[in-house]
């Protein structure tokens, strides 16, 4: 893949762009559905939603794009409790209404299946929609691992259709139990364990 563009860290003011990003990678999929039945509301209200949490991981995590900003992966540190989203529930109702009530049900079972043990959270992996294919999920996955290998620490993860679950597998993903939306939808938590590389053990020799 070295002809791809290099990961590199998104700004800021880039919290926008990488929204809508992740809003259009993520309309096709079925919970998305549920989420916002109608669709000429769906990228409007994803992309907002998606918002508060994009801008919550730069300060509580990473978001790293490619380098040509086709895409994106939002991670939070979960090595120790994270508060919310300022004035979360205020700004979610402002922006999913009439839908208020899935995403908090989506919340809660999101909250309900996450593990408490430290680790990194990748809450998006986004690619435009004509780079899909190409290896650039891969190389933002790989960017990040390399950092969680070098430190020994796992990652976990909500995958939501098959395919991607499948991806994450192939990135030494574990299943976890999967859960469901009200309509069936269907999530797929996974969690990567944390390796150990040579370079994050003690010298030999050491005490």
């Amino acid at each position: 893949m070295s002809h791809l563009p290099p990961p590199t860290r998104a700004a800021y003011d880039e919290r926008d762009a990488v929204s809508a990003l992740i809003a259009d990678a993520f309309l096709p999929l079925a919970p998305v559905a549920w989420l916002v039945p109608d669709p000429d509301q769906r990228r409007a209200i994803l992309t907002a939603n998606f918002r508060i949490l994009v801008e919550h991981a730069f300060f509580y995590g990473e978001v790293h794009t490619l380098e040509d900003r086709s895409a994106v992966a939002v991670w939070f540190h979960r090595t120790s409790p994270i508060p919310p989203p300022v004035e979360y529930e205020r700004r979610l109702a402002a922006v999913c209404d009439p839908y208020t009530d899935r995403f908090e049900t989506l919340d809660k079972l999101f909250d309900a299946h996450h593990p408490t043990a430290p680790h990194h959270h990748l809450a998006f992996l986004a690619v435009a929609a004509e780079k899909q294919c190409t290896g650039r999920g891969t190389a933002l996955l790989r960017h990040h691992h390399a950092a969680l290998d070098r430190v020994g620490l796992p990652a976990y993860l909500e995958a939501s259709s098959t395919g991607s679950r499948d991806l994450y597998a192939r990135h030494g993903y574990l299943p976890r139990q999967p859960f469901h939306l009200p309509d069936g939808a269907t999530f797929y938590p996974m969690w990567r364990p944390a390796v150990q590389t040579r370079r994050s053990q003690p010298d030999e020799g050491a005490p």
